[in-house]
C-alpha cells in the first residue's frame, strides 16, 4: 500500500490497515530508522492492566458494590 507524507511530516495509514488492526485515533507508535530510506513502525500497546487500579478505586463511587449480610468469621 502507498501513502504520502504531508508538509507537516504526517503519514496517514491506509483505512484497510487501520480496520484490520483495529487502530484508533490516539494510538501511539514507535518509529525506528533502520537505514537510509528504511523505517520500522511499531504500535505501542498499553499493558493489559493499565488503568485497572483507577477503575477499581472508582467502583464504590459508582455503586458497583452492594454490602451484603453474612455470618461472622471471627469465631473460625
Amino acid at each position: 500500500m502507498k501513502t504520502t507524507m504531508s508538509s507537516k511530516g504526517q503519514i496517514v495509514l491506509p483505512a484497510a490497515i487501520r480496520e484490520q488492526d483495529h487502530l484508533e485515533a490516539g494510538d501511539e507508535f514507535a518509529v525506528e530508522r533502520l537505514d537510509e530510506g528504511e523505517y520500522k513502525l511499531v504500535r505501542n500497546r498499553p499493558s493489559p492492566n493499565e488503568g485497572l487500579v483507577d477503575w477499581l478505586l472508582a467502583c464504590p463511587g459508582k455503586d458497583f458494590f452492594v454490602p451484603i449480610q453474612s455470618e461472622s468469621t471471627d469465631e473460625l
